[in-house]
């Protein structure tokens, strides 16, 4: 059954699918540290969940075995570390810059859990993508798919780090992979080193109140100005850690049409993108994860890169055309922005 499952997978198109049982070990107690040093920041949801995160049969009760898979990502036409050296371009995290991936790995999912439940003749069955209390990484290492690096992304050894996680959770008493047990980062610490805000406390710990991709995404608030300066023309996400890791030289590009970059954002100007009305916005961010952050969070993002950005009378200009917007969130931001500006 396990070879069938794996077939259909890579039909689904798939890169690896691997199972793993509920025993989350150590992951656990790593989970539990982090949360108590506050590192989850504004995620209030994190600690909320608790341990649901660990303990799989609480969050689906009857669940003994997960079934985890990744899709890779990355495409070959973006120029990453072209975007990052343009400080007038806006740098957009590459997994966000074609369709929102929860939508289409989640309807693969659920077309895999179909299949083996006819298969099976019955059995219990739930596709999670990124949206509920689930350790993916810990769950994916578990299921001999990679190990968790330093840079708390999972590698693995054929495909390096750009690719989305989706996991099944099932009653089906399926045999389980022996986990992964060996972290193959040796001494390289390009990670830790090229975080432009410092946000790792040491290997294997980030602290997300640091973190470009939480400040950018999952913070509603106000920015530290402490952080706006590091962050450069980061406006969604950032990548830098993935940029520099040795293992991403084995990173495969994506089959996936759909993963392609839409609408120029791989390659877009700061100005252009802050003088997008909201019709703009909706329009061009439609079936993208970026659409989550909201048009308020947008601009706040893209004012800090304009903040950030040469000195120019278009910049200026651009930022003080949103003086007046209604957000006091996005006002503060415009104004730290034009300070940096001598304005």
């Amino acid at each position: 059954m396990a070879v069938r499952i794996r077939d259909w997978a890579l039909e689904l198109g798939f890169q690896q699918l691997g199972i793993t049982d509920i025993d989350l070990g150590e992951h656990a107690a790593y989970l539990q540290k982090w949360l108590d040093a506050g590192y989850h920041g504004s995620m209030d949801y994190m600690a909320r969940h608790g341990m649901k995160r660990a303990r799989p049969e609480e969050l689906v009760p009857g669940t003994c075995r997960v079934i985890s898979v990744r899709m890779d990502y990355l495409t070959d036409d973006t120029r990453p570390l072209e975007v990052l050296a343009s400080p007038d371009k806006a740098y957009i995290s590459r997994y966000a810059l074609g369709r929102d991936y929860h939508k289409l790995v989640r309807k693969r999912l659920a077309t895999l859990a179909t299949r083996i439940q006819e298969l099976a003749g019955g059995g219990q069955y739930r596709a999670f993508v990124d949206s509920a209390p689930v350790l993916e990484r810990a769950i994916a290492e578990r299921a001999g798919m990679g190990w968790i690096a330093k840079n708390t992304m999972l590698i693995n050894p054929e495909a390096g780090s750009w690719f989305f996680l989706g996991e099944i959770y099932t009653d089906l008493p399926l045999a389980a992979e022996s986990p992964q047990t060996t972290k193959h980062c040796g001494s390289c610490t390009a990670c830790l080193d090229i975080c432009p805000t410092d946000a790792f406390t040491g290997p294997f710990q980030l602290d997300a109140r640091k973190c470009i991709s939480y400040l950018t995404i999952e913070h509603k608030g106000s920015i530290d100005p402490a952080l706006r300066p590091l962050m450069g023309n980061r406006v969604f996400g950032c990548d830098d850690c993935q940029l520099v890791c040795p293992w991403n030289k084995f990173a495969r590009v994506t089959p996936e049409r759909d993963f392609k970059p839409r609408h120029g954002l791989d390659d877009a100007g700061l100005v252009e993108l802050f003088l997008w009305d909201e019709a703009t916005w909706l329009a061009a961010t439609e079936g993208s994860a970026i659409r989550r952050i909201g048009f308020e969070r947008w601009l706040r993002n893209l004012a800090i890169g304009l903040g950030n950005a040469p000195t120019s009378a278009g910049v200026t200009g651009a930022l003080r055309s949103r003086l007046e917007f209604p957000s006091d969130l996005v006002r503060e931001h415009v104004a730290w922005a034009l300070q940096q500006h001598g304005l």
